[in-house]
């Protein structure tokens, strides 16, 4: 295994990607997306536990995610059991997801107990009539120096456990060593990896403008909240399609998936 580095406009055509495998199988992989935040959601209401077992089983159904775009990619339909691939590699390749997914969750709560420590006691804002965002709350938000330090913390958190569930079920990378190289990988393909985030924000945005436009069309908010969540639901579900695509391009092993850039998915 060794890295690829690919031109910054790599990260646009993983977008593209993303969205096109995704619209091959919309129903499977919202549908999977699904089941992993109902999980999460279950998990979260569990006492004292709860909520950092769901956090440890990011890493298995990023993976798990990751295999159904594969699947999906390759015009199969990803099964239900797509979700805990993660869990079928054997007994080696289990444990070292489940020590990623510890290390993700220990990793998790301490950069935010970290920033907890700079989050400033703010007076409540009263919320405009009709639940509109206030200039206050906008100040107060980028004012809240905890937030910028969560965001300082957890951006090189997430870029360590981008591609570390991939590389230690598919190419038994061990846990510590797929945190550096995934690190390495996001760093090297910095320039796409940015123009990445640049064009999801991009469709992120473009969605809303359409689903604003249509609340007025519809006659409001009311009608608009029929269609939210579902909506949520595909842009949520069609981003993680794409991590695989970002993670192919990124490393070069003979027993890796077929690279997809620049190809017709």
């Amino acid at each position: 295994m060794k890295l690829n580095i690919v031109p910054p406009r790599a990260g646009l055509q993983w977008v593209r990607l993303g969205v096109k495998t995704f619209f091959r199988q919309p129903l499977a992989m919202s549908g999977l997306y699904f089941m992993f935040m109902a999980a999460v959601s279950v998990l979260s209401l569990v006492p004292l536990l709860g909520s950092v077992i769901a956090l440890a089983l990011v890493p298995a159904a990023t993976l798990g995610l990751m295999a159904a775009s594969r699947e999906a990619a390759q015009g199969r339909f990803p099964m239900p059991s797509t979700l805990i691939s993660a869990f079928r590699g054997g007994a080696a390749r289990t444990r070292a997801m489940l020590i990623l997914g510890a290390m993700y969750a220990a990793g998790l709560m301490l950069a935010l107990g970290v920033a907890s420590l700079f989050a400033p006691e703010v007076a409540p804002v009263v919320e405009l009539p009709g639940g509109e965002v206030s200039p206050e709350m906008v100040r107060n938000m980028f004012a809240n120096t905890g937030l910028w330090v969560a965001m300082a913390l957890c951006l090189p958190l997430l870029l360590a456990f981008w591609h570390a569930p991939a590389l230690v079920h598919w190419h038994g990378v061990s846990p510590l060593k797929s945190l550096f190289f995934s690190f390495l990988a996001c760093w090297s393909n910095k320039g796409a990896m940015l123009l990445y985030a640049v064009g999801w924000a991009g469709v992120f945005m473009l969605v809303g403008l359409v689903m604003s436009l249509l609340g007025v069309v519809l006659g409001g908010a009311q009608a608009l909240n029929l269609v939210l969540y579902p909506m949520v639901l595909f842009m949520a579900s069609m981003f993680q399609t794409s991590i695989y695509f970002t993670f192919v391009d990124s490393f070069v092993a003979p027993d890796a998936p077929t690279t997809t850039t620049g190809e017709d998915a």
